[in-house]
């Protein structure tokens, strides 16, 4: 920054008060749909930037119009330009509920194994979401998926190899940076190998430092050689980094103070994972949660179960003496810092009517595609039945097994048949029951190849990561009676429920860039993505059966 840019964050750290000064690190989490004025929501955030000044906004799911106009409404409403952070991992998709550039999952990306897909997706990312209104991208995920039980993680790690993962984090990092947007490494110092979401209760990692050494932090020490602007901590007890201890990494001073801070030698803004999440309410309490983690290393308080009562801890810890001003004045220059280097306190909103000129733009959408068709895995083809129908077009029976409120199918169906295959759907519950199973059974046509589309997928609260019995059994008795292909449009690790499926097909993703690139692949072009984690029942880091174009 130039000498007046500083003197001006300096001036503002000087002249804030106490109070003001807290509310900096604060950032709640807001939906990014439209809601009137005075709706209670919109109400409750507005009194957040206005009266509360808080630093920044979480912002979620929504349009890219409806997230760019609630974040004007919002800065014009802010005394001070707010810092808006978003769960970009994987690409805008994961929060764009429309019009964002759809990539495969950063363990998608991990299947192609190219730096340069991940640096695009970064870039991408970064360019539309900068062009809605956001500064912060909380990603990529820098956690290693060494654990197929892991209920939180799965796809949205590049893989299980720290390498290769180390690699690619990099990468999305420079796409991200070099395209004006800030990124953040997550989640410290890992959160691959548990099998517990914190979500709901504090997970526990028992590996020692050796083991972290070598696996876990590979890939944040090249985050942070990448030029990482903030790292996210998680929420796991950690006994053998933190001696004597059970708490959450996000509240150990050993953590992110003694490893991440003076090991590791980072320099930026350390951020925590939601305050609200089970792991911490459910260990200290709502009040000494922001406490506990300014105190641990934390710059940014994500989250808190309430904004008032967070700021009023804080003060109350400042005023007592646990928490000394030098020690605030610290994190709130880093954050006005990074305002300032934005750009916010010149201009803070952004305009509406260029947000359809980048997002989801063209060129965008076709490297997402191509990301996407590199990604597509065979990692079983054990009687052929996929490369016969690379040959020629089948008639198929198209299985759709998704859960509740995920649509799937449509565009794989259309692009079946526009490639000359007969095409029946039938939908089934995740959950279906014996009748429902048993009806649906003798429907099916056996001489028909059964393709199986499934989504089982990560989603916050829900504990498991594994095909419910239901549909365990329904895809155990398809394989079991007719050629069958299961496609897995979610968790890759299906096949070690239904090991006898004789042919198996990871997407990662139920986008329909990704629908697009599995009709793509069993049509005749070529497939080249390796998986990048170890299966049980579906082999090694690397497996995958490579097949030409024609």
């Amino acid at each position: 920054m130039t000498p007046a840019a500083t003197a001006h964050v300096q001036h503002l750290v000087d002249s804030l008060p106490l109070r003001d000064k807290i509310a900096q690190l604060i950032m709640p989490w807001l939906l990014g749909g439209y809601e009137p004025v005075d709706a209670t929501e919109m109400a409750q955030a507005l009194k957040w930037v206005n009266t509360d000044r808080v630093g920044g906004i979480i912002i979620s799911i929504g349009s890219p119009t409806e997230i760019a106009a609630k974040l004007n409404a919002l800065q014009r409403a802010a005394p001070l330009p707010l810092l808006v952070a978003s769960d970009l991992e994987g690409g805008t998709t994961f929060r764009f509920s429309t019009g964002g550039t759809a990539f495969p999952t950063q363990m998608g990306i991990g299947a192609s194994g190219r730096e340069d897909d991940a640096y695009q997706m970064g870039r991408i990312t970064a360019l539309e979401g900068r062009a809605v209104g956001i500064h912060l991208a909380f990603a990529p995920v820098a956690d290693v998926n060494s654990n197929p039980n892991n209920p939180i993680i799965n796809t949205r790690s590049f893989g299980g190899d720290p390498h290769a993962v180390a690699r690619l984090v990099s990468a999305t990092i420079h796409g991200i940076r070099d395209n004006g947007m800030f990124a953040t490494a997550k989640h410290f110092p890992g959160h691959g190998d548990t099998e517990t979401d914190s979500h709901l209760s504090l997970p526990t990692i028992t590996a020692g430092w050796n083991r972290f050494d070598t696996l876990e932090l590979v890939p944040f020490r090249a985050a942070i050689g990448a030029g990482v602007d903030a790292v996210m901590s998680a929420h796991i007890a950690l006994p053998a980094l933190d001696p004597g201890q059970q708490r959450p990494g996000t509240l150990s001073p050993p953590v992110l103070t003694g490893i991440l801070r003076d090991s590791l030698q980072f320099k930026g803004i350390i951020a925590t994972d939601a305050l609200q999440m089970g792991a911490i309410v459910k260990e200290v309490g709502a009040d000494e949660a922001p406490v506990l983690a300014f105190l641990a290393g934390s710059d940014l308080l994500l989250m808190p179960t309430d904004v008032g009562q967070a700021i009023d801890a804080m003060v109350r810890a400042v005023e007592s003496g646990r928490i000394t001003l030098a020690r605030v004045d610290q994190s709130v220059r880093k954050i006005l810092t990074m305002k300032e280097q934005l750009g916010l306190f010149q201009h803070r909103e952004v305009d509406l009517n260029r947000v359809s000129s980048v997002v989801g733009r063209t060129e965008f959408r076709q490297i997402g595609m191509d990301a996407t068709q590199r990604s597509i895995v065979l990692l079983k083809d054990s009687t052929g039945i996929v490369d016969r129908m690379r040959t020629a077009p089948q008639a198929v029976t198209l299985v759709v097994m998704s859960e509740s409120g995920i649509t799937l199918g449509v565009t794989l169906t259309t692009d079946l048949r526009r490639k000359g295959f007969t095409i029946r759907q039938v939908t089934v519950p995740l959950t279906a029951d014996a009748t429902t199973r048993d009806s649906l059974l003798r429907s099916i046509d056996r001489s028909t190849v059964a393709l199986i589309a499934a989504s089982v997928r990560v989603s916050s609260g829900k504990g498991t990561i594994a095909l419910p019995t239901g549909a365990e059994l329904m895809i155990n008795a398809l394989a079991a009676r007719q050629p069958t292909v299961l496609v897995s449009f979610g968790s890759p690790y299906l096949i070690s429920q239904v090991p006898s499926v004789p042919s198996y097909l990871l997407a990662w993703t139920g986008s329909a860039s990704s629908e697009s690139a599995v009709a793509n692949a069993l049509s005749g072009t070529a497939i080249t993505g390796k998986s990048p984690i170890l299966i049980p029942n579906g082999g090694t880091i690397g497996t995958g059966l490579q097949r030409a174009g024609h």
